[in-house]
């Protein structure tokens, strides 16, 4: 039984027409559709022509969003000894060693990130059940296996995000908030498509962009002209707003 809509929903579907968007046009759009009693939150969804059944066609990597993702970023980070309170003199919201690995194993899921040290990991890896379907288990190629906690928590803090592409080669990545200016959120998004060009895996062939879509949390999608989103130059993006 299909889902019925809301008036709200309803109002909102009508203004987007059938058809791609130009990449300032859309993300115009995206914000008049910001209409829930809080700051909805802008995503991005990008369908990519990988299988990531074949290891050579995975993505998994981090982008630093310029503009930043408008929400405290709650890091943890699991490490021993001194590190601990260095993570924790960083700006760390949970540091720990052990302790920290059980209740995590509990679930306690009170943050955005995990970091863990190197030598922390072969205790961590026993978390995968919990941590792996969450997008959350530490990895080095999303940085967020490291001895230099001070520079990963500060870069996670400022708008680093890890993503990685679903089972059915689809990304989906949060790139800032609803009272960003149309400018920031296009200049986030843009970073983001660069990040993925640079990361195109190397078992990739054919058509590799399908569809850019996005959306706030509680708004309808928006289809965005892949090429030209591509073909966008950052000094473009002046004058966005």
């Amino acid at each position: 039984m299909a889902k019925k809509l809301s008036k709200r929903m309803k109002a909102l579907q009508e203004k987007i027409e059938d058809r791609s968007y130009q990449p300032v046009e859309a993300v115009a759009l995206l914000k008049e559709t910001a209409s829930a009693k809080f700051s909805e939150t802008a995503e991005a969804h990008i369908r990519l022509g990988i299988d990531p059944k074949y290891t050579d066609q995975q993505i998994r990597t981090t982008v630093a969003l310029p503009k930043g993702t408008g929400q405290d970023v709650r890091v943890a980070v699991v490490a021993r000894g001194e590190k601990v309170t260095e993570a924790t003199e960083a700006g760390a919201s949970i540091a720990g060693s052990e302790e920290l690995i059980d209740e995590i194993g509990k679930g306690m899921m009170d943050f955005d990130v995990l970091v863990a040290t190197p030598d922390m990991m072969p205790k961590v890896a026993r978390l995968g059940r919990v941590l792996g379907p969450r997008g959350l288990m530490p990895s080095p190629k999303g940085g967020t296996v490291t001895f230099d906690l001070a520079k990963a928590i500060q870069e996670f803090k400022a708008g680093k995000l890890e993503f990685r592409a679903d089972r059915t080669g689809i990304v989906h990545v949060k790139f800032g908030k609803a009272d960003f200016t149309a400018e920031a959120l296009l200049e986030n998004l843009k970073a983001l498509q660069e990040t993925i060009d640079r990361n195109r895996p190397s078992g990739a062939k054919g058509r590799f962009w399908r569809t850019v879509s996005i959306s706030m949390t509680q708004g309808p999608s928006i289809s965005v002209d892949v090429q030209a989103l591509r073909d966008l130059k950052m000094a473009d993006l002046k004058g966005a707003d």
